[in-house]
């Protein structure tokens, strides 16, 4: 059977089956290209995302590094807490650090301040909230700040698991800056599982 050779612009009615197929083609062609420009939008915010993160990785490394040694040498559980909320906002560069624990049915809150009781509840719920880290910006920083909450912009919120206390490890800066772009949410959840075995070992009965 001889096909009538195309000619443009095409005859409709003579052409009605090619007609479909070029539909289905173009079709196609439009769906793969906006997947591609997807594809490459997501490729780039990602380069970006590293990009960013990158450029003060080595800094956060040798920092978190340095905060868990400090924190490793505190002779006693009183040191190592004052090591977490005066020491480590000057090794880590940040603002504010604040530490909470429940311990059977009370709750503590440590900061540069000192130790203050709190709603074990209270605690609990915020417990529940993270899992793992968070890391955010925020108008207002987390109630377990104390006083220095209302000047905070920007924090992470660490979960504290293990056989030690439960208890979350909470971080503050006064900028906005994205502090996932400066210590990474593995560094912070190393930070968190280093602090938890210190707490342990002051905890812990020994046997």
């Amino acid at each position: 059977m001889t096909q009538r050779p195309l000619t443009w612009p095409l005859d409709i009615n003579h052409h009605p089956h090619t007609l479909r197929r070029m539909g289905r083609v173009l079709s196609f062609e439009d769906h793969a290209l906006a997947r591609l420009r997807e594809r490459v939008a997501a490729a780039e915010e990602a380069n970006q995302d590293l990009i960013a993160f990158a450029r003060g990785h080595s800094g956060a490394v040798a920092s978190i590094h340095a905060a868990v040694l400090a924190g490793m040498e505190a002779e006693s559980f009183d040191a190592l807490l004052h090591v977490v909320t005066q020491e480590w906002p000057l090794i880590l560069g940040l603002d504010a650090v604040a530490v909470a624990l429940i311990v059977g049915d009370k709750g503590f809150r440590v900061d540069s301040t000192g130790v203050q009781l709190c709603e074990a509840s209270m605690l609990q719920r915020s417990l529940d909230q993270v899992d793992g880290v968070i890391l955010r910006a925020v108008e207002r920083g987390h109630p377990l700040f104390g006083p220095a909450c209302d000047l905070i912009r920007a924090e992470a919120l660490i979960r504290l698991d293990g056989d030690a206390p439960a208890g979350l490890i909470a971080l503050g800066q006064r900028t906005q800056q994205n502090l996932d772009t400066r210590h990474g949410s593995e560094l912070l959840l190393f930070l968190g599982r280093s602090l938890s075995a210190m707490i342990r070992r002051w905890t812990t009965p020994e046997r």
